[in-house]
């Protein structure tokens, strides 16, 4: 007999930790992928196929969206690091499940800011306004 069955997690259920900033919420995380470079290798004696090894490991940068509030904690992140203050932080995103309970966690470690993006405005449409944060880091784990 089969066991019990699991249905995924979805992904409009998470949460973002970032290391000493309190934001209350975030819309979307994006952008959170690891690759390794493809290294072809072949000497002139060997068949015609080259050998295929493994490079360097490259990781996409993070973006985190969120609703304009009052908190400045990430702009104020990102502003440190143009006066040259670049402190990285470790960022965990959270998925929860339909109790409320932590169900998956990733883990990006030696983030810091990349690139802000103000929202944009317009005085016809009835959005959220959105704050863009894109970060670039080190490494992901997944550690749950």
């Amino acid at each position: 007999m089969a066991g019990e069955r699991k249905d995924p997690y979805r992904k409009f259920r998470f949460r973002v930790e970032v290391d000493g900033i309190q934001q209350a919420g975030f819309s979307e995380v994006s952008g959170f992928d690891a690759s390794i470079d493809v290294v072809e290798y072949r000497e002139g004696n060997e068949p015609i196929t080259p050998r295929k090894l493994p490079g360097l490991a490259k990781y996409g940068n993070v973006t985190l969206k969120w609703g304009v509030t009052d908190s400045m904690d990430m702009y104020n992140w990102m502003q440190e690091c143009i006066q040259g203050k670049v402190q990285r932080k470790t960022i965990t995103i959270i998925a929860i499940n339909e109790e409320g309970s932590d169900v998956a966690t990733w883990q990006v470690r030696e983030a810091w800011p990349a690139k802000y993006t103000a929202p944009d405005f317009n005085g016809t449409a009835s959005e959220v306004a959105i704050e863009l944060l894109e970060m670039a880091h080190e490494g992901m784990t997944r550690t749950k």
